[in-house]
């Protein structure tokens, strides 16, 4: 099963800056967002050089058992209940747009956002959540951030319970008419000709990693490229092709890897041991 220690080594043995030259000229992407998620597809896939689009596709089906959609959760899993992964294409150090779907320390099968044919994609029930963040112009990559929901994000609770809430709120609501929805809520008729309706959406938000983890981390902006990984130690014990970056660490340029503690997002007042990979071009 590939992880995330084969897409680093893949990018820091062949780091691909201007992403939109390089994938226009093989006809696989137009525009900067697109032609994130197919880099990070082929970074996993090994297939950054693939020139033959059918072996590329063939050996981009044996890595991931679900490709997602903009619509539902997430972008792409891994074959054999690897990481569920989610790609944000940003133009700063903004906020990273969630949009209905609250921040996954897990991908967990009862999600409602996600689609069915990624619940049927294989026998699974949870899955680490890896999101990936790339800071672009529009047509290099100057920044890409790797980073599990584990160190980012708070347990489900923390965020259903707000929605909970809502909903609830919204069946308080005297002489209006809810509707079945996957959003928070749908209000029908709530006006005297019954003509009106109303959806109530959650427009969730997250702070970019870059901000989040500023303490241990932070872009050198002398360099065309920075790349950062966090993973924790308990995770990173369980890849078993980490020996294979480590021994790359002082033969590759600017490629580093730190032990560092970060709070843990359901209490900060705890730290978890985490290595800190960093590469700059």
């Amino acid at each position: 099963m590939k992880n995330i220690i084969d897409a680093i080594i893949n990018l820091v043995q062949n780091p691909k800056v201007e992403l939109v030259r390089h994938y226009a000229s093989t006809n696989r992407a137009n525009n900067m967002g697109d032609a994130l998620e197919e880099y990070i597809k082929d970074l996993y896939a090994d297939t950054v050089e693939e020139t033959d689009e059918n072996e590329r596709i063939m050996k981009i089906s044996s890595v991931f058992s679900y490709l997602g959609n903009a619509s539902n959760p997430p972008d792409s899993m891994i074959r054999g209940g690897g990481d569920a992964i989610e790609v944000k294409k940003l133009q700063g150090i903004n906020d990273l747009a969630l949009n209905s779907s609250h921040p996954k320390r897990k991908l967990r099968i009862d999600n409602p956002k996600i689609s069915q044919h990624c619940r049927s994609c294989e026998n699974w029930e949870e899955r680490d959540m890896l999101y990936v963040v790339g800071i672009c112009t529009a047509q290099q990559v100057k920044s890409l951030c790797m980073v599990y929901g584990d160190e980012y994000c708070a347990d489900i609770e923390t965020y259903s319970r707000i929605e909970d809430v809502i909903k609830s709120g919204l069946h308080s609501i005297e002489n209006v008419e809810l509707a079945e929805t996957n959003e928070l809520g749908r209000l029908n008729r709530v006006d005297p000709l019954g003509i009106t309706n109303m959806r109530v959406r959650g427009m969730w938000t997250i702070s970019n990693p870059l901000r989040v983890f500023s303490s241990i981390y932070s872009l050198d902006n002398t360099k065309a490229f920075n790349f950062m990984a966090l993973i924790n130690n308990e995770k990173y014990a369980t890849l078993n092709n980490r020996n294979e970056l480590e021994q790359l660490v002082g033969t590759i340029p600017n490629l580093s890897i730190a032990d560092v503690n970060v709070r843990e997002p359901n209490n900060p007042a705890q730290l978890k041991g985490c290595k800190l990979i960093t590469f700059t071009v």
